[in-house]
């Protein structure tokens, strides 16, 4: 079964891979890109639309990974609470027994 998945992720990059360059072949317009301060050097349309999806998953990237950071952090501080208030009640318990 995962030798299956593996042939169909691979599938699917190549497949993924040649949509992009038919995409970038009927694509060839060089296009100079204004913000305001700078303008880019012009480029294919294609290359401008590739690059913004690359930086796009980059960015989700690194706000995945932060956000699984701040998580984890935070799973480890309660999980450091809790253990702390697992040995406050043993000690009340104790001392509740010896009183008994």
């Amino acid at each position: 079964m995962a030798g299956l998945q593996k042939v169909l992720i691979i599938l699917l990059v190549l497949l993924l891979v040649l949509a992009a360059l038919v995409f970038s072949l009927n694509n060839q317009m060089a296009v100079a890109l204004n913000f305001l301060v700078f303008e880019t050097q012009p480029h294919g349309v294609a290359v401008w639309i590739i690059l913004s999806f690359v930086v796009g998953a980059l960015i989700g990237v690194l706000i995945t990974m932060l956000a699984t950071f701040r998580t984890s952090v935070s799973r480890r501080n309660l999980q450091k609470r809790l253990t702390r208030a697992e040995q406050a009640l043993e000690k009340s318990r104790a001392e509740n027994d010896r009183t008994l």
